[in-house]
């Protein structure tokens, strides 16, 4: 090849990798902080609020229920003083008036007794249907542990006790402050729920905008390095190396094709799935070292079809044994295993000869940005998830790993 022709190469070469690196990087980045902070501050709005309503809501509680409880006292200190002028009283009283007070007390719990706590009268206590005196030895006591009686004397030798309670209006004023508390519990469950779907939907938009602009970014030098291979061919029809770079340049055209389905609704067609996992494979093998060997198990006499985006779906495979390889440390087997379930299923394991995973990473792995290498982004296996999961409704997940031994990945796809 002309060294003219050779530093056009070298500089188109420079600029793919500086647009790739640089962009998808920096774009990933600004979005995935953006979204971290934002979530951060808004969490600690709502906890800050919360616990704000929170605090002032039981002082204000607190505050109203010490006025309401004073206002009761008083009360039952005048329903004390009406009783004792019942009891006390003659043709010249008002019986009326007096009547109308002990009458108007329908909601703070009384208990009248003799100076033995022999219960004389009650009012605003509900009945238990057996063991009535019992029932009433236990609630004066109590009552006497809460506050002293109200004394009414009848005279020099004589006196009764009024023991009472809090009204049921007065005890739900106290037990207000904790359901409020548990009513803002469950309110921000439910925000930390929003926060995760909105979290997820953000996601799914960085996934998105960083597809699109990766493959608008990747556009244009493919069409130029397409168009420049075009040239070289017809000034140099027998150089292999020139037949070879057209191969990789399509092979970007590919990838940039992959990016640019994400967020879009997917084609999926009825595709020979042996055929689509034999591309993926053989792309692999050409890429891998000898250490590394590949093995594809299918049914030998059975057409296995499946509807894919061929596409994406290769795609979601290179990344599974491109985590093998990196797993592996160059070295090791890679075991693809295809059969179909009596649930109208097909089931595809990736089974490879790795390091292995604890069993709390099963999970963690297909996170956005979760990554064991030093240079990895942990996007391959959130893509894969995506792919399979969202765009063909399938299912990926770890079937079976053990450390120092090896890790399979299953893909279930419906067909």
């Amino acid at each position: 090849m002309e060294p003219e022709y050779e530093d056009i190469f070298s500089h188109q070469t420079i600029f793919i990798n500086f647009v790739v690196n640089n962009t998808q990087r920096l774009f990933f980045k600004l979005l995935m902080n953006r979204i971290y902070q934002t979530n951060q501050i808004l969490k600690f709005v709502f906890i800050a609020v919360a616990m704000i309503i929170v605090v002032a809501s039981t002082i204000f509680t607190n505050r109203l229920a010490e006025k309401l409880s004073v206002e009761e006292t008083k009360k039952i200190e005048v329903w004390a003083e009406a009783t004792r002028q019942l009891i006390l009283s003659d043709e010249s009283t008002d019986m009326n008036f007096l009547l109308n007070i002990i009458e108007g007390n329908t909601t703070i719990p009384v208990i009248m007794t003799d100076e033995n706590d022999n219960m004389l009268q009650h009012r605003n206590i509900k009945m238990p249907k057996s063991n009535e005196e019992m029932f009433f030895s236990r609630k004066i006591a109590r009552l006497k542990e809460v506050r002293p009686p109200i004394v009414v004397k009848l005279d020099a030798d004589t006196r009764q006790f009024i023991y009472y309670d809090e009204s049921f209006l007065l005890k739900q004023l106290y037990i207000f402050p904790y359901v409020q508390f548990g009513i803002i519990i469950i309110f921000l469950i439910i925000v930390i729920l929003a926060f995760s779907s909105t979290k997820k939907a953000e996601q799914n938009q960085v996934w998105v905008g960083l597809s699109k602009e990766t493959a608008h970014q990747l556009g244009t030098p493919i069409s130029s390095l397409l168009a420049w291979t075009e040239l070289l061919k017809l000034r140099h029809e027998d150089d292999k190396l020139i037949n070879d770079m057209e191969k990789d340049v399509r092979r970007l055209s590919i990838i940039a094709e992959r990016f640019s389905k994400i967020g879009s609704k997917p084609d999926l067609k009825p595709t020979n799935l042996t055929e689509a996992l034999n591309n993926a494979v053989g792309y692999m093998k050409n890429r891998s070292s000898n250490k590394v060997v590949i093995t594809l198990n299918h049914p030998e006499n059975e057409l296995i079809t499946a509807p894919l985006n061929v596409p994406l779906f290769e795609w979601v495979i290179e990344n599974l044994c491109k985590n093998a390889i990196d797993a592996m440390n160059g070295s090791g087997n890679i075991d693809i295993t295809v059969k179909k379930s009596n649930t109208k299923e097909v089931i595809i394991d990736v089974k490879d000869t790795g390091k292995g995973m604890e069993r709390k990473m099963h999970k963690a792995i297909f996170t956005p940005g979760f990554t064991t290498k030093e240079r990895g982004w942990g996007l391959g296996l959130s893509l894969a998830k995506r792919i399979i999961e969202e765009y063909h409704k399938g299912k990926i997940f770890v079937k079976q790993s053990e450390v120092g031994v090896g890790t399979v990945f299953r893909i279930v796809i419906p067909v």
